[in-house]
């Protein structure tokens, strides 16, 4: 091994062309080969035997770094361990593995699903989590917290207080499951307890149908539309297509013949009578489609009003006696919600696309977005299979 140090500098490296070993002293060489590669390499002996120890390119290691290796194996010689030791890859410590609320939910309900009887329990549980839970998907398991349950309930507590009941029980017993597993630490409480914490912090449930519109179950809704199919009156064929469209009343009862086409199956509702001021197209499901066409004069004129009675349109009114009538103690808007809860607990279908169904403004971007392509194939797909549920489940 030669004695002298830091023989060549970074020019004369750069000008070096000739095939060989050039040494910069210390062990360090540069090794050029016929074919014009360029590495260095650390030469050193053990036993009176040489051994030859790459360090890399010359194009990607510098002759500075390239003696920074050479003095440390040097060091590493003088010290009887292997200088091969210096470049070796170092062992790699695994990070602990984070466990997301999402990835142990789903955990978590596979290995309870099969004691549930219930198909529709199932897709529940997921759906439910998949439409108000999401903010918690990501977050590790660990770390979930009472103002984390506070993000997820609030936006619902006042709308949808039997849904957010029901997400609040399903947080509460994967964070439990997750104690259980060692996953959050045992001295924890657990953030979506009711009783002595969430009880304190959101509205009791008799505070929160004032002012809202009461709705029908969604399971009940099967029954409810048997019965209103016994009914004769136009409102209740008003009703029943209010229900089958997930529309608003004003809608259904300002709409025209010119809004509908039977050929494409589709009812477009102008912006003027929308209440978010755009438009409206709803995909017409095949009895809702029964029901136009048993209603349809023989040659309507455009401007005409479907549900009109003696050319004159009918009050909100009449749908809601025919409630009260029929002992339910339901508004027609609370349909909408009946429609919603359906679409989301027991349905797979996304929920900007229901959203969408229910010509919701929304003012997340990336769902604004989605609005832009109308999907209405994706939205007809919804239409049937909610009048199939209620067709099927009545039968």
């Amino acid at each position: 091994m030669s004695r002298a140090l830091n023989r060549m500098t970074a020019r004369k490296v750069a000008s070096l062309k000739e095939p060989g070993r050039h040494a910069d002293g210390g062990g360090l060489y540069l090794r050029i080969t016929p074919t014009g590669a360029r590495s260095w390499v650390f030469m050193t002996a053990n036993a009176g035997k040489r051994t030859e120890i790459g360090l890399g390119a010359e194009s990607s290691i510098s002759l500075a770094t390239a003696r920074k290796l050479a003095a440390d194996m040097r060091e590493a010689v003088a010290t009887g361990t292997d200088p091969r030791a210096v470049i070796a890859p170092k062992p790699v410590v695994a990070a602990p593995e984070v466990i997301t609320f999402g990835a142990f939910a789903e955990t978590y309900i596979a290995s309870v699903e099969g004691g549930w009887r219930n198909d529709i329990h199932r897709k529940q549980w997921r759906s439910s989590l998949r439409d108000h839970a999401g903010i918690l998907k990501a977050k590790p398991i660990r770390d979930i917290n009472t103002e984390d349950v506070l993000a997820v309930l609030q936006p619902i507590w006042l709308v949808k207080s039997e849904t957010a009941s029901r997400v609040r029980g399903r947080i509460e017993k994967i964070l439990a499951a997750a104690k259980a597993r060692g996953l959050r630490p045992l001295d924890a409480a657990n953030p979506a307890q009711w009783k002595g914490h969430l009880d304190v912090l959101l509205p009791r449930r008799s505070k929160l149908t004032r002012g809202h519109h009461e709705a029908l179950a969604w399971q009940d809704a099967p029954t409810f539309v048997a019965q209103l199919r016994q009914r004769m009156a136009l409102a209740a064929r008003a009703l029943e297509f209010t229900i089958l469209t997930a529309a608003r009343s004003g809608e259904t009862l300002g709409a025209t013949w010119g809004e509908i086409d039977l050929d494409r199956k589709l009812w477009t509702v102008p912006a003027d009578r929308m209440k978010a001021g755009a438009e409206h197209v709803v995909p017409l499901s095949a009895p809702a489609l029964a029901l136009l066409q048993a209603l349809r004069p023989k040659d309507p004129k455009a401007a005409s009003l479907i549900f009109a009675v003696s050319g004159a349109a009918r009050s909100n009114m009449a749908m809601a006696m025919l409630l009260r009538r029929m002992g339910y103690s339901v508004t027609t808007h609370g349909m909408r919600s009946t429609f919603r809860d359906w679409a989301g607990d027991a349905t797979e279908f996304p929920r900007e696309l229901i959203e969408q169904a229910l010509a919701h403004t929304i003012s997340n971007k990336a769902e604004r977005a989605y609005r832009r392509g109308t999907a209405i194939e994706r939205r007809r797909t919804l239409m049937e299979a909610w009048a199939q549920y209620i067709d099927g489940a009545a039968a």
